[in-house]
């Protein structure tokens, strides 16, 4: 689900609403003891050590990509010798204002966080989070990971990497130089250049260069479904997790709810991809073919961005390059790097798209508009089949019951689809639900007129602290669960079973039923559903 599938392509405002010492050189810097003081690859870095943790900010893994390494791939950053400040994140990448996502403000922006127990013993596992934002928002400084470092036992890796148009804009006229591949997917080149940094790395911080998980929640788990299709990602990562976004997804509907023919904020064919490029450095007052590429790179970053677009400057496929097929196809033909793959969503997701229409200013859906939806989505020949599977009566509020209608579709039916095709090829697969029915609501959004359930996102505050639900407090059952999930992560994270000591026994998925472990709070709350069966699974596989 995305945060605008209700919005399409609407105005800024609206687009937002819908989606917020001395050196380490002995024993105990190289195997990940308490120094503050860590030697990398490009020099020495300086961090903070707290009584529980360890903490690296701000560790450029790239050169800055400015000037004419504007849309170029990452280049090796210049190597220092004196200990390196890190005890402050960098900027975030230069992007349009999406809340509930913090705004960023440079193009010189390829910096890491590494974030350790306080005394870790050497081979921890790593695991690296792709942070969410539609690849247009978002940055590794929002997410702070010390409790699942220090409750976990485990080396967590936040990163920035280019978004929107100046990490996805696809033009023929940027295809060489400093491309190592064709255009487009400089976000995505960003990603492996910061895996690479890792596997260099690791071991500096006490982790294990050889056990490496990769996750992330929504554009986030994308970015692990692409990571997995990625050639030049194969031995990067051993582990993936993908968060809010199975691998098949592929719909997105449009305000009036019919399906996108070009979905936001997915990955993309690259002829679609360059006609949008070239119609983008038209407007940006960029149209010589011969000089496209020499005057965008003239352009301030602001007035660049004043011109793109939300949600549509995503990776890119076919015609060679970093995705040389469909990252769908890639995953169906068994054409991925084979790992084991965690992967859920969350049982209320589409409540989140309503919810923030309401906090820009857009009245409630109606009984009128909710029939008008389902009929523009499946059709008039499928209306009534689909309203008296989902009646109104059943839900009360409009909302409520397109959200159970459009999640059980485009998140539910895709999430048992990936399932059955990573569980067909043998690859080891783990399937969640989140469902606690009173997660607590972002800090800087009022709440909608209706329940926010488990909405979208709101299983990243389980994981994290986070800028997005600053202040935000769980209840003692909710600090259960929170804890009970960075065990399943991180347990995964070191085996690839996320089964453990103390944890409810999670089944692995398996091609004949489609089950899932339900996450959460209280007595019971943790245990296999048929998530299938609930999510009318069956139902929508007839239907398409």
């Amino acid at each position: 689900m995305r945060k605008s599938s209700i919005l399409g392509r609407m105005s800024a405002a609206a687009a937002a609403a819908v989606l917020f010492a001395s050196l380490g050189s002995g024993p105990a810097a190289a195997h990940g003891g308490a120094a503050d003081v860590v030697r990398t690859d490009a020099g020495p870095v300086r961090g903070a050590v707290t009584d529980q943790h360890r903490e690296f900010l701000g560790i450029p893994y790239a050169a800055a990509p400015v000037g004419d390494l504007r849309w170029a791939s990452p280049q090796p950053v210049t190597p220092w010798t004196a200990p390196r400040d890190a005890t402050r994140p960098g900027k975030r990448c230069a992007q349009l204002p999406l809340p509930p996502y913090l705004g960023g403000e440079s193009e010189d922006c390829l910096y890491l966080n590494v974030t350790t127990p306080r005394r870790a013993r050497a081979g921890l596992p790593v695991m690296v989070w792709l942070h969410p934002g539609g690849f247009t928002a978002g940055s590794g400084t929002e997410t702070a990971p010390a409790r699942m470092a220090v409750q976990g036992g485990v080396v967590v890796v936040t990163i920035n990497y280019r978004v929107g148009v100046l990490g996805f804009l696809d033009l023929p006229a940027l295809d060489s130089g400093l491309a190592r591949h064709r255009s487009g997917n400089f976000g995505i080149e960003d990603q492996q250049a910061a895996l690479r940094w890792v596997q260099r790395n690791a071991r500096a911080f006490g982790g294990d260069p050889g056990n490496v998980t990769i996750f992330g929640q929504w554009s986030g788990g994308r970015s692990v479904c692409v990571q997995l299709a990625a050639p030049g990602a194969a031995g990067l990562f051993h582990r993936a997790i993908t968060m809010s976004n199975p691998c098949t997804l592929n719909d997105v509907p449009k305000p009036d709810g019919s399906l996108d023919p070009e979905p936001l904020g997915l990955p993309r064919p690259r002829a679609q991809a360059e006609a949008r490029g070239m119609a983008f450095a038209d407007a940006a007052g960029c149209a010589e073919a011969h000089t496209v590429a020499a005057c965008l790179r003239a352009k301030p970053a602001d007035e660049l961005l004043a011109h793109a677009e939300y949600l549509v400057f995503t990776p890119v496929y076919g015609g060679g390059g970093v995705l040389p097929d469909d990252p769908i196809e890639a995953l169906r033909s068994g054409h991925v790097n084979r790992v084991p793959v965690l992967l859920g969503v969350n049982q209320d997701a589409y409540r989140t798209s309503d919810a923030f229409l309401e906090a820009y200013g857009y009245p409630p859906l109606t009984a009128e508009g909710y029939a008008d939806r389902v009929r523009n989505m499946v059709g008039p020949a499928h209306v009534d089949r689909v309203l008296a599977r989902y009646p109104l009566e059943r839900y009360g509020v409009p909302s409520l019951a397109w959200s159970a209608l459009a999640t059980d579709a485009l998140l539910a039916r895709p999430l048992v689809d990936t399932k059955d095709i990573l569980t067909a090829a043998r690859i080891p697969t783990y399937a969640y639900e989140f469902a606690d029915a009173n997660a607590p609501w972002y800090a800087n959004t009022p709440l909608p007129s209706f329940p926010t359930g488990s909405y979208q996102d709101a299983e990243v505050q389980y994981l994290f602290d986070t800028s997005y639900f600053a202040g935000r407090r769980l209840t003692p059952a909710q600090r259960r669960l929170s804890d009970t999930m960075i065990g399943y992560w991180t347990r995964f994270a070191r085996t690839g079973d996320p089964n453990g000591p103390g944890l409810p026994y999670w089944p692995r998925s398996d091609p004949r039923r489609d089950t899932a472990l339900r996450l959460a709070p209280g007595p019971g709350g943790i245990r296999p559903v048929d998530f299938g069966g609930e999510h009318s699974a069956g139902f929508w596989r007839a239907m398409s």
